[in-house]
């Protein structure tokens, strides 16, 4: 199997560490490089240092450019900056892993989606639950009809934060919405594709005096029924409650929890139910404990080997970052 020699630009992003570890741990596909972190995180997260010890330090951007072995970038920077150093990276021929949900303006994360199909790169985003594996079996079942019609999709990731995060929020349109909601839009989107319209509900709880939009919901409308994505940061026991419900004329399926932590990884919860009886309750599996990074960062390598057509076009990723923006109130609908 050839590895892909791959580099790592910031460990500013919340998965930074992870990711960074990730490589390392799939040693099998990748072969880490090193890394480069941009002057405005190098004294902005000291603690992150420790861990990227032993490795090439990349003096620029420019640098990792210039070494034409380096087939492949991995960019983890501050959520501003994400757009930038992957557009740089697509125009200089490599393939790109960059984490979510893609900076903040629309024309800047367009003219990387032209990027990458015009250089016809590997593109991969960093929404974890694409590779949860009842996330997928479920989806997967919802395409071959199981579920009848698909009328809602009810998606929630909620967590507590202290008073210094959720004020953080505030540097977002949206807030929570676009922060950890951009994983709840994804999932409604590949289950029922493009909504007639998307109406933001997002607000902030007032708590500890935050004045930051820490409280996301945003009702997305289709032909026949209504679907949503809440995700709140000021909800104790929050990481307990994310989930996926989907409902169809058929059946419904809930994901919950949609992941907890177990034996270094993490599993999830499936309730499946297709009777017509009103007590019956249904039946419920518990999935195998998996990383979430590993199955996502090995499927970038085999796109980027050439192995596998990436499921999530470019063009996908365009739809999915403009409704993001949307359930944010920064686009209108269109």
């Amino acid at each position: 199997m050839k590895k892909i020699k791959t580099v790592q630009i910031g460990w500013g992003h919340d998965h930074a560490l992870a990711v960074w570890e990730c490589l390392k741990r799939n040693a099998d596909v990748f072969e880490t490089a090193g890394y480069y972190i941009p002057e405005t995180e190098k004294d902005k997260f000291p603690d992150r240092a420790a861990a990227f010890g032993g490795l090439k330090r990349y003096g620029s951007e420019e640098e990792i450019f210039r070494d034409p072995t380096v087939e492949a970038v991995v960019v983890e920077t501050e959520e501003a900056a994400l757009t930038r150093y992957a557009l740089a990276a697509v125009r200089a021929g490599r393939h790109v892993h960059m984490d979510k949900p893609g900076g903040f303006k629309a024309e800047e994360f367009d003219a990387l989606v032209s990027a990458v199909k015009e250089r016809k790169t590997a593109f991969s985003l960093g929404y974890m639950y694409r590779y949860n594996p009842f996330v997928r079996e479920a989806i997967e079942r919802v395409r071959r009809g199981e579920l009848g019609e698909i009328f809602s999709v009810e998606a929630q990731m909620n967590c507590f934060h202290p008073p210094e995060k959720r004020q953080w929020l505030s540097a977002f349109t949206g807030g929570m919405m676009f922060y950890l909601g951009c994983h709840l839009i994804d999932l409604i989107l590949q289950i029922q594709g493009a909504p007639e319209e998307v109406i933001p509900f997002n607000a902030s709880t007032g708590a500890d005096g935050v004045t930051a939009e820490d409280f996301g919901f945003a009702l997305l409308k289709y032909p026949n029924g209504v679907s949503f994505a809440k995700t709140c940061a000021e909800e104790r026991g929050g990481f307990a409650r994310r989930r996926l419900t989907i409902t169809g004329t058929k059946g419904t399926i809930e994901i919950d929890p949609l992941e907890m932590f177990e034996g270094g990884g993490q599993y999830a919860g499936m309730r499946e139910n297709f009777s017509a009886d009103w007590g019956d309750k249904g039946v419920f599996r518990k999935s195998a404990v998996f990383d979430r990074y590993d199955a996502m960062m090995r499927a970038f390598a085999e796109t980027a080997r050439g192995e596998r057509e990436n499921p999530y076009s470019p063009d996908y990723e365009k739809l999915l970052f403009h409704t993001v923006l949307r359930a944010c109130g920064a686009e209108e609908n269109k």
